[in-house]
C-alpha cells in the first residue's frame, strides 16, 4: 500500500492505505483534543481563531494559532520535500522515511508525557499539527491526490457531490468509477470516527492519557512492515519459479 506509487496503484491499496492512516489521524485527533482541548489534525478551526484574534487587535495571542497553522504547513513542507529528494534512489521506498518520522513524533510525546508534567503544551500540539501535516502530504503523494487522512469537511463535500452524481448517469456514466470512489471516503470516514472512538477509549477509560499515541505508532510500523514483507514474499516466490522453469528447459 505504500509502495506502489503511479499507475500500479489501485482502488485496493489506497482503501488499505485509507483504513490506516484515517484510523491513525482519528487517534491523534481524539487524544489532542482531551489533553489540550485543540484539534491536532487539521487547521480550519485554529485559522479561524487567528483572524478573530488578528481582528481584535490582539496579535500577540494569535500567535500561537499562527504557530499551528505554520507547524502543519511545515509538516506537509518536510515530507514532500523529502519525498522528492529521494526519488532518486530507485531502489528505495520514499514513504518509509516520512513515515518513520511520524512514529518517531508520536513515540516522543508519549515518552515524554511519563516524565512529568508536560511544560510546554503548545509545543506539544505544534508537534502533533505537525506530524499530521507530514502525513496528510505523503499519503497524497502515494495516492496522487486521492485520499486524504487527516481532516473530513473536504471529505463529506466530495462525498455529498458523488452522491448527487448517481441520480444523474445521463451526465455521469461511470457509475462504477463514481462508486468506487465514495467507497474510499466512505472508509476513510469509518476509520477516522473508529480510530476516534477506540482512541477516546485507551485515553479516558484506561487512562493511557498521551500513551494512547503508541497505537497509531504500532499500526504504522506494522503497515510498513507487512507492505515490505509481502513484497519479498512475492519476489521469492517469482525468482522460486523463474529457477524452475529454467531448470527444466534445461
Amino acid at each position: 500500500m505504500f509502495r506502489h506509487q503511479g499507475k500500479s496503484r489501485t482502488l485496493k491499496h489506497n482503501l488499505r492505505l485509507a483504513s490506516i492512516l484515517s484510523f491513525v489521524s482519528g487517534i491523534v485527533n481524539v487524544t489532542g483534543f482531551l489533553e489540550f482541548k485543540q484539534l491536532t489534525t487539521n487547521v480550519t478551526g485554529h485559522f479561524a481563531l487567528f483572524m478573530n484574534d488578528v481582528s481584535n487587535f490582539e496579535f500577540w495571542k494569535g500567535t500561537v494559532y499562527f504557530l499551528y497553522i505554520f507547524s502543519f504547513l511545515f509538516g506537509s513542507f518536510s515530507s514532500s520535500f523529502l519525498i522528492e529528494k529521494l526519488k532518486e534512489n530507485k531502489k528505495l521506498n520514499v514513504f518509509v522515511l516520512p513515515t518513520l518520522i511520524e512514529c518517531l513524533i508520536l513515540s516522543s510525546i508519549a515518552i515524554i508525557s511519563n516524565t512529568g508534567e508536560l511544560k510546554y503544551p503548545d509545543l506539544i500540539v505544534c508537534l502533533l499539527l505537525f506530524a499530521m501535516g507530514h502525513q496528510n502530504s505523503f499519503v497524497t503523494k502515494i495516492s496522487n491526490a486521492v485520499v486524504r487522512t487527516t481532516h473530513l469537511t473536504g471529505l463529506f463535500t466530495d462525498l455529498g457531490i458523488e452522491l448527487s452524481q448517481l441520480f444523474f448517469p445521463e451526465y455521469h456514466p461511470h457509475r462504477e468509477k463514481i462508486k468506487a470512489t465514495i467507497k474510499l471516503r466512505m472508509y476513510i470516514i469509518c476509520f477516522f470516527f473508529l480510530g476516534g472512538i477506540i482512541g477516546g477509549f485507551l485515553y479516558s477509560r484506561l487512562d493511557l492519557r498521551l500513551n494512547t499515541l503508541i497505537l497509531g505508532v504500532v499500526i504504522l510500523v506494522i503497515s510498513l512492515f507487512y507492505d515490505d514483507m509481502r513484497y519479498k514474499l512475492i519476489a521469492t516466490k517469482r525468482k522460486y519459479k523463474q529457477r524452475k522453469m529454467a531448470h527444466h528447459s534445461h
